[in-house]
Protein backbone atom coordinates (compact mmCIF):
# COMPACT_ATOMS: atom_id res chain seq x y z
CA UNK A 1 0.00 0.00 0.00
CA UNK A 2 1.36 3.41 -0.94
CA UNK A 3 2.21 5.65 2.01
CA UNK A 4 -0.24 8.43 2.74
CA UNK A 5 0.82 11.93 1.79
CA UNK A 6 0.53 14.61 4.42
CA UNK A 7 -1.06 17.83 3.29
CA UNK A 8 0.97 20.99 3.60
CA UNK A 9 -0.47 23.78 5.71
CA UNK A 10 -1.41 25.65 2.53
CA UNK A 11 -3.15 22.61 1.06
CA UNK A 12 -5.02 22.08 4.30
CA UNK A 13 -5.95 25.74 4.35
CA UNK A 14 -7.46 25.42 0.87
CA UNK A 15 -9.39 22.34 1.99
CA UNK A 16 -10.79 24.18 5.02
CA UNK A 17 -11.89 27.11 2.85
CA UNK A 18 -13.70 24.71 0.51
CA UNK A 19 -15.45 22.92 3.38
CA UNK A 20 -16.36 26.17 5.13
CA UNK A 21 -17.67 27.64 1.87
CA UNK A 22 -20.08 24.73 1.47
CA UNK A 23 -21.27 24.73 5.07
CA UNK A 24 -21.61 28.51 5.34
CA UNK A 25 -23.58 28.64 2.11
CA UNK A 26 -25.94 25.92 3.28
CA UNK A 27 -26.36 26.95 6.93
CA UNK A 28 -25.52 30.63 6.97
CA UNK A 29 -22.28 32.20 8.12
CA UNK A 30 -23.34 32.84 11.72
CA UNK A 31 -24.90 29.39 12.12
CA UNK A 32 -21.82 27.47 11.02
CA UNK A 33 -19.65 26.43 13.99
CA UNK A 34 -15.93 26.20 13.41
CA UNK A 35 -15.95 22.83 15.20
CA UNK A 36 -18.15 21.43 12.44
CA UNK A 37 -15.87 22.84 9.76
CA UNK A 38 -12.90 21.18 11.44
CA UNK A 39 -14.72 17.85 11.71
CA UNK A 40 -15.79 17.92 8.05
CA UNK A 41 -12.22 18.79 7.02
CA UNK A 42 -10.81 15.92 9.11
CA UNK A 43 -8.66 18.09 11.36
CA UNK A 44 -8.73 19.07 15.01
CA UNK A 45 -10.46 22.23 16.14
CA UNK A 46 -7.13 23.44 17.49
CA UNK A 47 -5.42 22.96 14.13
CA UNK A 48 -8.17 24.90 12.37
CA UNK A 49 -7.34 27.86 14.60
CA UNK A 50 -3.66 27.50 13.71
CA UNK A 51 -4.67 27.97 10.07
CA UNK A 52 -7.24 30.70 10.79
CA UNK A 53 -6.68 32.44 14.15
CA UNK A 54 -10.35 33.43 14.46
CA UNK A 55 -13.67 32.53 12.91
CA UNK A 56 -13.68 36.03 11.43
CA UNK A 57 -10.47 35.24 9.57
CA UNK A 58 -12.06 32.10 8.14
CA UNK A 59 -15.23 33.95 7.14
CA UNK A 60 -13.22 36.64 5.38
CA UNK A 61 -11.17 33.99 3.53
CA UNK A 62 -14.37 32.26 2.37
CA UNK A 63 -15.88 35.52 1.10
CA UNK A 64 -12.66 36.53 -0.62
CA UNK A 65 -12.41 33.13 -2.33
CA UNK A 66 -15.95 33.41 -3.70
CA UNK A 67 -15.20 36.91 -4.95
CA UNK A 68 -11.94 35.76 -6.58
CA UNK A 69 -13.80 33.01 -8.46
CA UNK A 70 -16.22 35.58 -9.88
CA UNK A 71 -13.36 37.84 -10.96
CA UNK A 72 -11.58 34.92 -12.63
CA UNK A 73 -14.76 33.92 -14.48
CA UNK A 74 -15.20 37.50 -15.74
CA UNK A 75 -11.58 37.65 -16.94
CA UNK A 76 -11.84 34.27 -18.68
CA UNK A 77 -15.09 35.30 -20.39
CA UNK A 78 -13.52 38.58 -21.55
CA UNK A 79 -10.46 36.81 -22.97
CA UNK A 80 -12.60 34.23 -24.77
CA UNK A 81 -14.93 36.87 -26.21
CA UNK A 82 -12.06 38.93 -27.51
CA UNK A 83 -10.46 35.87 -29.11
CA UNK A 84 -13.68 34.98 -30.94
CA UNK A 85 -14.70 38.53 -31.84
CA UNK A 86 -17.73 38.63 -29.53
CA UNK A 87 -18.90 41.66 -27.59
CA UNK A 88 -17.09 41.45 -24.27
CA UNK A 89 -19.62 42.93 -21.84
CA UNK A 90 -22.53 40.61 -22.80
CA UNK A 91 -20.14 37.65 -22.65
CA UNK A 92 -19.14 38.57 -19.10
CA UNK A 93 -22.79 38.93 -18.13
CA UNK A 94 -23.60 35.50 -19.56
CA UNK A 95 -20.67 34.03 -17.64
CA UNK A 96 -22.10 35.47 -14.44
CA UNK A 97 -25.45 33.88 -15.21
CA UNK A 98 -23.67 30.56 -15.49
CA UNK A 99 -22.00 31.05 -12.11
CA UNK A 100 -25.39 31.50 -10.47
CA UNK A 101 -26.40 27.96 -11.42
CA UNK A 102 -24.26 26.91 -8.46
CA UNK A 103 -26.61 27.57 -5.51
CA UNK A 104 -23.78 27.61 -3.00
CA UNK A 105 -21.94 30.40 -4.79
CA UNK A 106 -25.19 32.36 -5.00
CA UNK A 107 -25.96 31.80 -1.31
CA UNK A 108 -22.48 32.86 -0.22
CA UNK A 109 -22.92 36.14 -2.07
CA UNK A 110 -26.33 36.72 -0.52
CA UNK A 111 -24.99 35.91 2.95
CA UNK A 112 -22.03 38.26 2.44
CA UNK A 113 -24.25 41.11 1.26
CA UNK A 114 -26.57 40.62 4.23
CA UNK A 115 -23.68 40.49 6.70
CA UNK A 116 -21.85 43.53 5.32
CA UNK A 117 -23.81 46.21 7.23
CA UNK A 118 -22.68 44.78 10.58
CA UNK A 119 -19.37 43.11 9.74
CA UNK A 120 -16.64 45.57 8.72
CA UNK A 121 -14.28 42.84 7.47
CA UNK A 122 -16.88 41.29 5.17
CA UNK A 123 -17.96 44.77 4.08
CA UNK A 124 -14.36 45.63 3.18
CA UNK A 125 -14.00 42.36 1.24
CA UNK A 126 -17.17 43.05 -0.74
CA UNK A 127 -16.11 46.63 -1.48
CA UNK A 128 -12.74 45.35 -2.69
CA UNK A 129 -14.49 42.82 -4.93
CA UNK A 130 -16.70 45.42 -6.58
CA UNK A 131 -13.68 47.68 -6.98
CA UNK A 132 -11.75 44.90 -8.81
CA UNK A 133 -14.72 43.96 -10.99
CA UNK A 134 -15.31 47.60 -11.90
CA UNK A 135 -11.66 47.99 -12.89
CA UNK A 136 -11.86 44.82 -14.97
CA UNK A 137 -14.96 46.02 -16.83
CA UNK A 138 -13.33 49.38 -17.48
CA UNK A 139 -10.16 47.73 -18.74
CA UNK A 140 -11.73 45.00 -20.86
CA UNK A 141 -14.63 46.90 -22.47
CA UNK A 142 -15.46 50.29 -23.92
CA UNK A 143 -18.59 50.54 -21.74
CA UNK A 144 -19.68 53.99 -20.63
CA UNK A 145 -20.12 54.77 -16.91
CA UNK A 146 -23.89 54.39 -17.29
CA UNK A 147 -23.49 51.05 -19.08
CA UNK A 148 -21.24 49.83 -16.28
CA UNK A 149 -23.78 50.93 -13.68
CA UNK A 150 -26.55 49.10 -15.52
CA UNK A 151 -24.34 46.02 -15.84
CA UNK A 152 -23.88 45.82 -12.07
CA UNK A 153 -27.55 46.60 -11.45
CA UNK A 154 -28.49 43.75 -13.78
CA UNK A 155 -26.14 41.47 -11.84
CA UNK A 156 -27.90 42.26 -8.57
CA UNK A 157 -31.26 41.58 -10.21
CA UNK A 158 -29.90 38.28 -11.51
CA UNK A 159 -29.02 37.31 -7.94
CA UNK A 160 -32.62 37.89 -6.88
CA UNK A 161 -34.09 36.10 -9.91
CA UNK A 162 -31.86 33.08 -9.33
CA UNK A 163 -32.50 32.98 -5.58
CA UNK A 164 -36.27 33.18 -5.95
CA UNK A 165 -36.50 30.79 -8.91
CA UNK A 166 -37.96 33.50 -11.14
CA UNK A 167 -35.03 32.96 -13.50
CA UNK A 168 -36.59 29.68 -14.68
CA UNK A 169 -40.27 30.64 -14.70
CA UNK A 170 -42.07 30.68 -18.04
CA UNK A 171 -44.33 33.62 -17.29
CA UNK A 172 -44.63 37.10 -18.79
CA UNK A 173 -43.48 38.93 -15.66
CA UNK A 174 -40.41 36.66 -15.44
CA UNK A 175 -39.62 37.24 -19.12
CA UNK A 176 -39.62 40.99 -18.59
CA UNK A 177 -37.45 40.82 -15.48
CA UNK A 178 -34.96 38.52 -17.21
CA UNK A 179 -34.78 40.39 -20.51
CA UNK A 180 -36.50 43.76 -20.28
CA UNK A 181 -39.09 42.63 -22.82
CA UNK A 182 -41.40 39.75 -23.58
CA UNK A 183 -39.59 36.86 -25.30
CA UNK A 184 -36.32 38.79 -25.40
CA UNK A 185 -32.78 37.49 -25.00
CA UNK A 186 -32.29 36.21 -21.46
CA UNK A 187 -29.41 37.32 -19.25
CA UNK A 188 -29.05 33.66 -18.21
CA UNK A 189 -27.59 30.82 -20.33
CA UNK A 190 -30.14 28.66 -22.15
CA UNK A 191 -29.31 25.67 -19.94
CA UNK A 192 -29.53 27.65 -16.69
CA UNK A 193 -30.93 25.76 -13.73
CA UNK A 194 -31.07 27.00 -10.17
CA UNK A 195 -30.96 23.77 -8.21
CA UNK A 196 -32.20 24.47 -4.68
CA UNK A 197 -30.28 23.15 -1.71
CA UNK A 198 -31.97 20.89 0.79
CA UNK A 199 -33.69 22.94 3.50
CA UNK A 200 -31.66 23.42 6.66
CA UNK A 201 -33.18 23.86 10.09
CA UNK A 202 -32.80 27.30 11.60
CA UNK A 203 -29.91 27.40 14.06
CA UNK A 204 -28.68 29.97 16.53
CA UNK A 205 -25.41 31.77 15.75
CA UNK A 206 -22.36 29.87 16.97
CA UNK A 207 -18.74 30.85 17.53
Amino acid sequence: MAPSTRMSAEERREQVIAVASRLMAERGIGATPTAEVAEEAGISHAYLFRLFPTKQALVTAVVERCNAEIHEAFKTAADRARATGEDVLPAIGMAYGGLLSDPRRLLLQLHAHALSPRDPDVRAAMQASFRRLFALIQRETDATPDEIRRFFAQGMLMNVLAATGIATLDEPFADVLRTGELDGASCFPDDFTASPLDPVAEEAPTP
